[in-house]
């Protein structure tokens, strides 16, 4: 009888447990957007390498993509990776929504972490143009972009057509959604509640101990992440930075010949990308998104008090090397584009970045200043020619 008693009272503890879990979950998808806590699940794809998972969409549209609802047609469709999903933000506070609130536009993202060109030029051929946007903006992250491109360009054979050195075959898999080497349990079950649960992305990645963790991390980044990350602390500019160059300069190294595929294939799909558009009367617009070190630039360059200067100098004249590359592209190209670096070099003191040593995404301050530049951008390609006036 003791153990009957023991075992009931241990079974409705467990049952009044689950049921306020349930209660608090459902109560936080009331009061909060799911879109903006829950990760997106994956699933692998012969075309993008993976896709949005049906099973796992709790707070994101139809397609998979971060919105309340996919329209039937749409203003402007934004195209891009994290930096346009909008990572370390709230689905509001991307850039894309931070555009259409400037504009005044109904803009519909497409962002999706992971991405690069040839997602970008797949999803503009065969989930943009249904919709009818009067433009199409990508969002090209110099960060990874060009190595993305590579690493799906010999990675897929669905992309061959693309290829231009011979006998290269690379293993594809970005998200780590093939079968090798199989998660453990425990990985499993945080993979699940991180796609499912707000109440647990609540618990474990949000809250006052989070922002302390990041903070520490900020301030201690080249002792916690040796030979990877270092912090730049200057209290009256306001700044207080951690970043990762090491990481950075793999996908810019202009001495790395995938880098140099990479931006053909980058240069080539989105030249076809313009083609589309145009053959569609639709405005086509790249914004050239640069990495938090260039953003920094002033600070950082030739600065030996910070640890891993060296690698930052080498960093920042690669990058400037493909900016230089990128903008000649696109302008022998006609093709119309925005740089938001010198806007964000403007902002740097107005907290940027997200609060961590391991997270180099823009904040929702980000994400407004490149809705910024971006905005200008579109207003400038939409005013009217001045008039004609004639010579008397």
């Amino acid at each position: 009888m003791r153990w009957r008693k023991i075992l009931a009272n241990f079974s409705v503890i467990v049952v009044s447990v689950g049921f306020g879990l349930l209660l608090c979950e459902f109560g936080s998808r009331l009061a909060l957007n799911a879109a903006d806590y829950l990760n997106v699940g994956m699933v692998s794809d012969p075309v993008f390498g993976a896709k949005p998972s049906p099973t796992a969409r709790g707070g994101f549209d139809a397609l998979g993509f971060r919105n309340r609802t996919v329209p039937k047609t749409a203003d402007i469709v934004a195209i891009g990776d994290s930096q346009t999903y909008g990572n370390a933000a709230t689905m509001d506070d991307s850039w894309p929504y931070a555009l259409g609130r400037m504009l005044g536009r109904h803009v519909y993202n497409m962002g999706l972490g992971g991405y690069g060109p040839n997602q970008y030029y797949e999803l503009l051929r065969t989930k943009a143009l249904p919709m009818k946007p009067r433009m199409v903006i990508c969002g090209l992250s110099v960060t990874d972009d060009f190595d993305n491109a590579y690493q799906l360009t010999y990675g897929l054979d669905y992309w061959a057509r693309l290829r231009a050195l011979p006998g290269v075959k690379i293993d594809f898999d970005v998200w780590n959604v093939g079968d090798e080497p199989p998660p453990t349990r425990q990985k499993r079950i945080r993979i699940w509640l991180s796609q499912h649960s707000v109440l647990y992305q609540l618990v474990v990645h949000t809250g006052l101990g989070n922002r302390l963790n990041g903070e520490l991390q900020i301030r201690n980044a080249p002792e916690l992440y040796p030979g990877l990350a270092t912090s730049l602390i200057i209290p009256e500019k306001h700044i207080e930075e951690a970043f990762q160059p090491t990481v950075n300069l793999h996908g810019l190294d202009q001495n790395r010949e995938s880098v140099h595929e990479g931006m053909r294939v980058t240069f080539e799909l989105l030249k076809e990308m313009d083609e589309i558009c145009r053959k569609n009367n639709i405005q086509f617009v790249v914004v050239v998104i640069p990495t938090k070190e260039m953003v920094f630039s002033e600070y950082l360059e030739h600065n030996h008090k910070i640890a891993l200067s060296d690698v930052v100098d080498r960093l920042l004249v690669n990058e400037s090397l493909a900016l230089d590359r990128t903008f000649k592209f696109l302008t022998d190209a006609n093709i119309s584009y925005v740089s938001p670096l010198p806007l964000l070099q403007k902002s740097v003191g107005q907290g940027l970045f997200a609060r961590s040593a391991v997270d180099m995404h823009p904040n929702k301050n980000g994400y407004r200043v490149i809705a910024e530049a971006v905005a200008e951008r579109v207003k400038q390609l939409e005013a009217p020619p001045p008039p004609v006036t004639q010579a008397q």
